[in-house]
């Protein structure tokens, strides 16, 4: 080995920047990143064992230990530079620049990814597109999505997003935008910017060079900097702006009936086009952002020679965007991950990777339908995908369509060394009809197809049919938390994880499985039941049992969990049970420092070192109490206290034993008001789902549920009629009452009724007429419009939060999202 000289020549196919997502190691270059809780020269010698050959690594992270790791890779390629991200943008920088191709970049604090969708859908017509997947717009996500073009494109959409100051200039030479968009402006990704004017100036330079900007002058602040700053750097560049408001660009109007938007815009300000009029467009959307993305899509397709017509006939395909990768539970203890959106290879790459993260089930399964549109040969499309099957050891491999159906050759190649079963069919009925489903047990199958294919039918066939009420479960907002926490206490001290209670009702299984991923070091729970599923369920972390009870202690060894031990008696006849069967057990020590739950007092040490000192097959993991009050400031002096008793009487216990166990004391309000209290671990409950002890916090955190239901029935009751049990629902007027399909054994409280709750119906408040029932719950929708059966309804996300419910009836969020039944279905997705 030896490193090579710069620049980076690769001739790799695949840029790696995470190990766990590594699919193809001999056409893979592997980026070390070395970052606040993830370091990718750690695992440099696993990926090379694993087949990958080019490596770049940081200067500042290379160890005398990495430097003689690296002395061994014999044949392999490393390129050392002072930044791998820089280095992984100035790879796709340079790939970017043997393509002459125009490029559509989007930028602007929401609806980036819509914008981006809706241009591929309405321009698919005349271009063959390169995209960015998902919504891969941060630092590392534009070259990755960059180093996508080949020469069957000829025409880019590239969705670019910043969090900082500084990014941006980098990111403008990946991309190299001939158009630009710039969407609108918010409060996301504030925190690094003293103001919007800022961000604003931040975000423009994306559109430094461009040809062509399009923008929404309604933003004053993006307005005025355009008229002000950015003209003058870039004075060739054609503004298109519209407003609604202002006398300025394009005039803009629209009127909204039940299901459609009429817009209409006054083409006469656009200078470079010989049609100019006023000229209306019909879309099938009637929210204000759909409506405002639409336009921004409109004027693109306008700028871009449509005529009005091709673009009214184009708008009438737009659908919904569904960004999300959902994960939901099946039928014969299946789990599904439906991705059913949309079907490109970048796009199956990102799936497969969320398929291989899961453990709950070690057999994997992929229905995939043909790739449509994607611009690469098809004989070298279907390839390409069948390697990328056999790297992932499926269990079934499904295809469906003409298409993928006569290259399956490329795939029995492929899987003759596996125990792969390949199946095709030619449609989805066909599929369906086959009842092959019936055979898939104990799975996680990955649905991903082509919209035309009809694959709803499929997910519809798979899922667990339960009522209309759902929890989803947002697990980048879990991801989004859990960094949140781990930067403010930063890498040297652990992170324990509570999952107990259905992780806060959250789902344990699939959010200790996303726990892992990202490499927490503990998990705790309340029960050995909860643990020994967890185990069963492919978790395979150091999990602490926070009340252990002898009749588990042979599941408590059998599956490796580690008891809290908090009295004499449990220590005792825990230690007899190891002792009887010559085993040997970690521990986990709790000590009352005024809680007085659980736990040792200090009166209590001289008898707990005695027991201790005459079992040495017992480990003392760690030693930790809880803060009683840590989320209240007039309790501070006495969370002050707690943290100096217990490293009194930490210390006495560690000086006794001889050796220092860790130590942990903060919760989730302990880490964010008590850094003294952060120790060696601390234990993050409530906050890894979006609930803070203090305002700035909160601010940082994302919602991660969402739950919703559907409207049963529509009823008109006249005035001085009564709803529901009790006739405790008295109309003072004729009211339009709808019945909702959850109730108290869903964990929608009793308490909520008699008006004290409400929900959202397409944006609107509603409340609760009368007493909450077991399974359903009325609410006065009189003053609703274009309300219908089957309509969504909001019990709580991010608008109308469960902070906001807890309070209505006097409790703490933790009861809000414990109380959420698990009856109700929960569906996890990623954006």
């Amino acid at each position: 080995m030896e490193f090579q000289s710069l620049p980076i020549n690769t001739s790799a196919q695949y840029l790696l920047n995470d190990s766990r997502q590594l699919s193809s190691p001999q056409r893979s270059i592997f980026f070390a990143i070395k970052g606040l809780h993830h370091d990718g020269h750690l695992f440099l010698d696993d990926l090379y064992r694993k087949g990958v050959r080019e490596f770049v690594v940081e200067t500042n992270a290379l160890s005398p230990a990495i430097l003689r790791e690296l002395k061994r890779f014999k044949d392999a390629k490393i390129w050392q530079v002072d930044n791998s991200i820089t280095a992984m943008q100035e790879v796709a920088q340079r790939h970017r620049e043997h393509f002459n191709l125009p490029i559509i970049s989007i930028t602007g604090s929401n609806g980036k990814t819509i914008v981006k969708e809706w241009l591929s859908q309405l321009l698919g017509n005349r271009f063959k597109i390169v995209k960015s997947p998902k919504s891969y717009n941060s630092q590392i996500g534009v070259p990755l999505s960059v180093w996508q073009i080949n020469e069957s494109h000829n025409l880019g959409i590239f969705e670019v997003g910043v969090s900082k100051p500084n990014e941006m200039e980098n990111l403008e030479k990946v991309v190299q935008p001939s158009i630009g968009i710039f969407t609108n402006i918010g409060t996301a990704h504030s925190e690094f910017f003293t103001s919007n004017s800022q961000k604003i100036k931040e975000k423009i330079k994306l559109f430094k060079h461009v040809k062509t900007l399009i923008y929404c002058a309604d933003y004053v602040e993006i307005d005025e900097i355009v008229k002000s700053e950015f003209i003058i750097e870039n004075p060739n560049c054609e503004i298109i702006n519209w407003s609604r408001m202002a006398n300025t660009g394009i005039r803009a109007d629209w009127e909204v009936d039940a299901e459609n938007t009429k817009v209409f815009l006054d083409l006469t300000a656009t200078a470079n086009n010989a049609e100019k009029f006023t000229t209306s467009f019909d879309i099938p959307f009637t929210d204000e952002a759909s409506i405002e993305n639409a336009i921004h899509c409109m004027l693109t397709l306008w700028h871009l020679g449509y005529s009005t017509s091709e673009i009214q006939a184009r708008l009438q395909i737009l659908r919904p965007v569904s960004m999300r990768l959902e994960m939901k539970q099946g039928i014969n203890s299946n789990y599904l991950i439906d991705d059913t959106y949309n079907n490109d290879l970048a796009g199956l790459t990102i799936a497969l990777n969320f398929l291989s993260q899961q453990k709950q089930r070690q057999q994997k399964v992929l229905i995939l339908s043909d790739l449509l549109e994607t611009g690469i040969p098809e004989k070298e499309l279907y390839k390409q995908i069948a390697h990328l099957v056999k790297e992932r050891h499926l269990e079934y491999f499904i295809g469906i369509g003409d298409v993928i159906s006569r290259n399956k050759s490329h795939f029995l190649v492929s899987s003759a060394k596996t125990a792969t079963n390949i199946l095709f069919y030619k449609n989805t009925q066909d599929f369906l009809d086959s009842q092959i489903i019936k055979s898939l047990h104990n799975c996680t199958i990955l649905v991903k197809g082509a919209r035309k294919y009809g694959f709803e039918q499929i997910v519809n066939r798979l899922v667990q049919k339960t009522h209309g009420t759902i929890l989803e479960i947002n697990l980048d907002a879990i991801t989004n938390n859990l960094n949140y926490y781990r930067d403010k206490i930063g890498q040297q001290i652990k992170m324990m994880v509570m999952v107990k209670a259905f992780a806060y009702g959250a789902g344990s299984t699939e959010v200790a499985n996303l726990l892992q991923f990202h490499g927490v070091d503990y998990l705790a729970v309340a029960y050995t039941d909860e643990g020994v599923a967890l185990r069963q369920n492919g978790v395979y972390l150091p999990i602490m049992v926070m009340n252990p009870s002898p009749n588990d202690f042979e599941q408590l060894v059998a599956y490796s969990l580690e008891p809290e031990i908090y009295s004499l008696r449990i220590l005792q006849e825990f230690s007899d049970y190891i002792d009887s069967r010559n085993l040997s057990s970690k521990i986990h020590l709790k000590i009352d420092t005024g809680m007085h739950r659980l736990g040792f007092e200090k009166e209590a040490l001289p008898d707990l070192l005695l027991c201790l000192q005459s079992n040495p097959n017992l480990w003392v993991s760690t030693i930790f109490s809880h803060l009683a009050a840590a989320d209240e400031e007039a309790f501070d002096d006495f969370t002050l206290k707690q943290v100096n008793t217990f490293t009194e009487m930490a210390n006495e216990i560690s000086e006794a034993l001889g050796y220092i166990p860790s130590r942990h004391l903060a919760n989730s309000a302990g880490i964010a008001r008590f850094p003294e209290a952060r120790l060696d671990m601390v234990r993050l409950g409530i906050g890894l789902y979006g609930v803070a002890a203090k305002a700035e916090d909160q601010v940082n955190l994302q919602t991660v549920g969402t739950l919703k239901t559907v409207i049963s029935q529509i009823k008109h009751i006249k005035a001085d009629e009564t709803v529901g049990y009790g006739r405790k629902g008295e109309l003072k007027r004729d009211t339009k009452i709808a019945t909702i399909a959850i109730g108290y054994a869903d964990g929608f409280d009793r308490r909520y009724g008699r008006g004290v709750g409400e929900v959202l119906i397409n944006g609107h408040q509603c409340n609760v007429v009368g007493n909450v029932c077991m399974d359903m719950t009325m609410i006065d929708i009189t003053d609703v419009p274009h309300v219908q059966e089957g309509d969504e309804v909001i019990i709580f996300n991010k608008e109308l939060t469960i902070i906001d419910l807890a309070h209505k009836i006097g409790t703490i969020p933790y009861e809000v999202l414990t109380s959420v039944s698990e009856r109700v279905k929960r569906i996890f997705y990623q954006l």
